[in-house]
């Protein structure tokens, strides 16, 4: 753990809160890249740690973003880094659920859903980028191993589940590791 600024820190969160279009993982790449390469607050496996734990654990994907704060700063930064990242969009959502309930037959409302789903689809196409080069580094079985898996759940409509379920019983028997 760093001491990282707190101010910094939620004004970081911040202002990636509202690029975070489809969902927080979508703005990932940009958390690894300030967080990691940028100021070194922690390291590249701590930002992936931080990803799967919080993927595996219930509740909204969102308890990442506290999991990098705390690594960062501890507690304070756990807390600036939440707020940082809550704050600005929920703002932002309130405001635009209650335009959009005023104008809801309006064109306009129906070409911004239909605009932001491709961005959101890319968001978190770079977020999964990220995260498999976390994971995967130089090793070629990996790299297969997710090349395989991706490609399953694109060509079919094979349930997520058994395909994660695949790769825990690769890893159990030490094919990957």
């Amino acid at each position: 753990m760093t001491d990282a600024p707190l101010l910094e820190l939620f004004l970081h969160f911040a202002s990636l809160s509202l690029l975070a279009i489809g969902g927080v993982l979508g703005a990932a790449p940009e958390m690894q890249r300030h967080m990691v390469e940028t100021r070194g607050w922690i390291t590249d496996a701590q930002f992936t740690d931080a990803i799967v734990v919080a993927q595996a654990s219930p509740g909204p994907n969102i308890l990442f973003v506290t999991l990098l704060g705390f690594q960062a700063a501890g507690l304070p930064g756990a807390f600036a880094a939440t707020l940082g990242i809550l704050l600005p969009s929920s703002l932002a959502t309130y405001w635009g659920w209650r335009m959009k309930r005023r104008h809801e037959a309006s064109r306009l409302v129906g070409a911004i859903r239909l605009g932001l789903s491709p961005i959101a689809i890319g968001l978190t196409a770079s977020a999964g980028w990220i995260v498999a080069v976390g994971a995967n580094g130089t090793d070629a079985l990996a790299w297969s191993v997710t090349l395989l898996a991706t490609a399953a759940v694109i060509a079919t409509r094979i349930n997520l589940l058994w395909v994660i379920g695949a790769g825990a019983l690769l890893g159990a028997l030490g094919v990957i590791g």
